[in-house]
Order: structure tokens, then sequence, then C-alpha cells
């Protein structure tokens, strides 16, 4: 019962990337919890942080199919408005992600089922990638950077922090292993920047990568944006 009480009242939130790592918001617990019916994949271009329009990079997302491990982290319910407006405001930048509120075990003694809330990839995108192949994959991250960094170093760090957590990750580690002679520091910012060019050299090999990015219309932008204003304007309205 006291489970119940704490999903009814409390705020869950189900983080499977780097929200795991820097969650940057107000919780009481952080409790490994796995989701079922969706995995974790690169499955989604990045044209702005970790590529460009031109040569998009991969970042994650939540993908139908399979099981995720992640986080799931509980914030009190004084605390809930807010946070959900603030991870809104990170993650449904393009609208490439769909907020969904899903059950997740939690892998604790207690074993108990929340509602939590999370975001998946919302697969009428132009930015959404699907499953593509390992080989293609590779191609990708070694030719792109973007307006925070290198791709090759979101996917090591991705990759480091997984580890870190006890996450096994076959498909990531498969990529990581692909990506060929690599520094696997989990902080690039520590390694020096003629180590790190040296490093990315030895990885830029393979042929151009280039990825034909369609353009967002306006109509388009408009209806994959459409959620985070309704929620806003939601919890704006006075409660009677």
């Amino acid at each position: 019962m006291q489970d119940q009480v704490r999903a009814d009242t409390d705020l869950w939130v189900f983080g499977y990337g780097s929200l795991m790592w820097n969650p940057g918001i107000p919780f009481i617990e952080a409790i490994p919890a796995r989701l079922t019916g969706y995995h974790r994949a690169f499955c989604i271009y990045s044209m702005h942080y970790r590529g460009t329009p031109a040569r998009p990079g991969l970042i994650l997302g939540l993908d139908h199919g399979g099981t995720c491990v992640g986080v799931a982290f509980r914030v009190p319910a004084r605390d809930a408005v807010q946070t959900r407006h603030y991870v809104r405001t990170r993650e449904l930048v393009t609208g490439v992600y769909r907020e969904a509120h899903l059950p997740i075990t939690l892998l604790d003694d207690s074993r108990a089922e929340v509602l939590a809330m999370t975001f998946i990839a919302e697969r009428q995108h132009p930015a959404y990638a699907g499953d593509l192949a390992l080989a293609r994959q590779v191609r990708i991250v070694r030719k792109a950077k973007g307006l925070t960094g290198f791709n090759l170093d979101y996917v090591l760090n991705t990759a480091c922090h997984l580890q870190s957590l006890g996450i096994r990750e076959r498909r990531i580690e498969r990529l990581v292993a692909l990506l060929g002679p690599h520094l696997t520091t989990a902080d690039p910012s520590k390694t020096s920047r003629p180590e790190r060019t040296r490093a990315l050299a030895r990885n830029a090999t393979g042929g151009p990568a280039r990825v034909a990015a369609a353009r967002i219309r306006l109509g388009d932008r408009k209806r994959f944006l459409f959620r985070r204003a309704i929620s806003s304007r939601l919890e704006q309205k006075p409660v009677d």
C-alpha cells in the first residue's frame, strides 16, 4: 500500500540516457527500473548539438519493442509541476520526442510497478532515424560534430556511463567496438587537446557519412510541439 501511495502522490520520472547521470531535478529517490515495450537505441538524428543538417549525428531515443533498464527518479509532489516543466523544456525542443506515462518496474526489493513520465521517439518526425545497421551508425558517428562537440564523444560517454551504472547494452557495446581505436574516458574534457585530436583522427575513416536531413515544415513543427504548448497552458491554469 505504501508504494501505491507514493506513486499517487509523487512524480516518477524514468531516465534512459543523459537524464540518468545528469538529471537536474529535485529527486528523493533514484532506483534502477525496467521499462517493457521500448528499448534504448541511437535512433534519433541530431542536427544541432551533435551534428548539422548537412551531416547529422545520432543520439539516444526510446523506440518500440524490447525492454530498457534505466533509473526511476521519485520527485516529491511539491516539486512535480516544476519538474515536469523542466524535463519538457529539456526534451521537447524539436518534437522528436513524445511525452508518455508508462508503467515501469522498480528493481529494488519491492519490485513495485509505478507510472512514470518519460519520452519516446516520435516515429513520424523527420529526425527519426529508425533501426540503422551498425555499420551505418559507425559511419555517421565518426563524421558528425555539432554545437556541443563530437558525436563520438556522445557515444563514448553514453557507453561509459551505462557501464558505471552496471547496465549492459550489447548493441551499444558493439557500436563502440566497431568505432575502432579511441580514448574511452568518460570525461573527454580531462583529455588533452592533442591526444583527443589524434584519437578522433584515427576514427575519421570510412568515407563521407552524409545524411539527407529532411526539413521540418512550419505546419509539422507546430504539430510536433503542440503537446508541450498544451501542457504549459494546463499548468498555468489556476486550481479551483
